[in-house]
C-alpha cells in the first residue's frame, strides 16, 4: 500500500520541485500545468480492472504507449506546449519508475 501512495504523492511533489527549480517566477502556473497532466491517467478507464496496483501502465494504456511517450518528448521542443509536455514526460518517468519498483 505504501508504493501506490508514494507514487501518487510523487506525481504532485516532483512537478513542484521542477517548477520551483526551473520556473521560479511562474511557479504556480508551471506546477498546475504539470500536475494537470495527471489527466492522462483517464486512459486507465479503458482497462479492466480500472486500477491494478501490480500492472505497469507503460506500454499498456494508450496514452502511456511508447509512441505517445515519443510524442511527449518531441513536444518539449515546442514552447507553447512545453510545460504540458514536461509534465507528461515527468509523469511517464514516474510511471516507469513505479514499473521498475514492481519488479
Amino acid at each position: 500500500m505504501i508504493r501506490p501512495l508514494a507514487h501518487i504523492l510523487a506525481h504532485i511533489f516532483v512537478p513542484a520541485l521542477v517548477a520551483r527549480w526551473a520556473y521560479k517566477r511562474r511557479f504556480w502556473q508551471a506546477w498546475v500545468s504539470m500536475v494537470a497532466t495527471m489527466l492522462v491517467d483517464l486512459d486507465h478507464l479503458l482497462a479492466d480492472p480500472i486500477f491494478d496496483p501490480n500492472r505497469c501502465s507503460i506500454g499498456y494504456h494508450p496514452l502511456h504507449s511508447y509512441l505517445a511517450i515519443g510524442l511527449y518528448c518531441l513536444a518539449l521542443a515546442l514552447p507553447r506546449v512545453r510545460l504540458v509536455a514536461l509534465g507528461l514526460v515527468i509523469h511517464m518517468a514516474l510511471d516507469a519508475l513505479d514499473c521498475w519498483m514492481m519488479h
